[in-house]
């Protein structure tokens, strides 16, 4: 047997944290073993549903690198066949009318509430005569649940739990103006579909009893069924905005890279042995039901960056250059062409092993293709006018006459430099990085020096020298 996964979003806003890990987790079950991963879009709530919420879920989905097996099943298109089905069940008897008006059954409720009785459907029009049916009433079609013995669902997450079949009613499956019921839409479209497996937040697990009894009645095989526990925060509340329940592109926006989002979302409930680094390739051959946990995780801000930062490191140079050009390209002050880019791309074995996210690379990256004169921070523009700027002039003369543009070499002059001048390199160092970082933090400053290149470090140090940028006249 193929196994069969899928992810069922209703498109009624973004794709959340939650939503992305249950996709995450029917995607890696189809992966590991051999079977399919289908979307499916439920959007029979017509008045919520929205075509931009739709392509959010597309795009968030892509981004997180989860291809999907076949075209995108949207539930409302197949209101018919969920009809059909309906009143198959009425002609087989499996399912009955109800004229019950709401009026009726808010009576109902509230006679139960007032004796203490569970709130639910007394099954008024289970047994009676049809022609005894109310006129200008549209009715209802409801299945004929059984009342006697209980309904056990074997999950693969929580274990066997079972329920009374007293204590469930007679669900309505067609309302009074034909439209399918999200249960029965859910029921025959993952039926249809030939879902093997029906992974989903633990929040629908009062629903699948009720999806039992209509697939019992329908004749057909039940999926199995993992509920996922739900996703708290770091403080054991549920999750909120507060922690980090957001869209999936909110993340993206923040500079997270998809591979650590995956990481990161496979964590949260699901482990192997150790192992907090878990690659793609290993995530697939290790995914499996039995590995989830049954208490909430708990999202973490924090250690989500910190992973970021791990996956940033090991990313190629091309693709982070790639990545971080549309970010520094919208920076004031900046011009990325192609001299520029050559730059970012040398930059980015060390500008990586400093940054966290995506934006704080491309921020420390900037300072690489500013347009000239360089704006000085406060620290940069301290730095060269409390005597910064007496070292750096006669140091410029003799970097003049370098052409051998290396850091080994540029390192070597400037500790020739400062021998002879009887200075410790650090006092040589910083206002070099302030003149053409316009910080007092950067990667090593010989390196930025090559990578900046001859022409524009004599340029960048002529401005500072001159006082352009600093905010003050040079020094006197």
């Amino acid at each position: 047997m193929t196994t069969v996964t899928r992810f069922a979003p209703s498109p009624t806003g973004f794709l959340h944290i939650g939503g992305a890990r249950t996709a995450l987790f029917n995607w890696l079950y189809a992966r590991h073993t051999g079977g399919k991963f289908l979307l499916r879009i439920e959007d029979t709530d017509r008045a919520r549903s929205t075509q931009a919420a739709v392509d959010a879920i597309f795009a968030g989905l892509k981004w997180l690198g989860l291809d999907w097996d076949e075209e995108p099943v949207f539930q409302f298109a197949r209101a018919a066949r969920h009809a059909e089905v309906a009143r198959q069940l009425l002609a087989d008897g499996r399912a009955y009318r109800c004229w019950c008006t709401p009026a009726e059954l808010e009576a109902m409720r509230a006679r139960q509430r007032a004796a203490g009785q569970p709130v639910r459907y007394d099954g008024y029009w289970r047994d009676r005569d049809p022609a005894t049916a109310p006129a200008g009433v549209d009715p209802v079609i409801r299945l004929r649940a059984p009342r006697e013995g209980a309904t056990v669902v074997v999950d693969r997450v929580q274990g066997e739990v079972r329920v009374e079949n007293a204590q469930l009613d007679d669900m309505v499956l067609l309302r009074g103006d034909g439209t399918p019921t999200y249960m029965m839409a859910v029921v025959v479209d993952d039926h249809d579909m030939a879902v093997t497996h029906v992974i989903r937040g633990s929040d629908h697990f009062t629903n699948t009893f009720r999806q039992l009894l209509l697939y019992q009645a329908c004749g057909w095989m039940p999926p199995e069924f993992a509920h996922i526990p739900l996703i708290h925060g770091a403080d054991g509340a549920k999750l909120s905005k507060r922690h980090g329940a957001l869209g999936v592109e909110a993340y993206r926006d923040m500079g997270m890279l998809p591979e650590a989002m995956r990481n990161y979302l496979l964590r949260l409930g699901w482990g192997h042995g150790d192992a907090e680094i878990v690659s793609t390739e290993q995530a697939i051959e290790w995914f499996d039901l039995p590995d989830i946990g049954r208490a909430p995780a708990r999202f973490d801000m924090a250690k989500l960056t910190n992973l970021n930062g791990h996956y940033l490191r090991a990313a190629e140079d091309g693709r982070l250059a790639d990545l971080i050009a549309p970010r520094v390209q919208a920076m004031p002050g900046t011009r990325l062409d192609e001299a520029g880019r050559v730059r970012l791309l040398r930059a980015m074995p060390g500008l990586k092993e400093r940054a966290k996210t995506l934006i704080e690379l491309a921020e420390s990256a900037a300072f690489y293709v500013r347009l000239r004169p360089l704006a000085l921070d406060a620290a940069a523009r301290k730095t060269l006018d409390g005597g910064g700027l007496r070292v750096l002039e006669p140091f410029a003369n003799s970097l003049a006459a370098v052409q051998n543009w290396r850091q080994d070499v540029l390192e070597d002059e400037a500790r020739r430099f400062t021998d002879a001048a009887g200075l410790r390199l650090g006092k040589l160092a910083q206002p070099i990085r302030a003149a053409l970082t316009g910080a007092t933090v950067s990667p090593p400053v010989f390196e930025v020096m090559e990578i900046l290149g001859r022409e524009e470090c004599l340029a960048r140090i002529a401005d500072a020298a001159r006082g352009v940028g600093t905010g003050g006249a040079g020094p006197t």
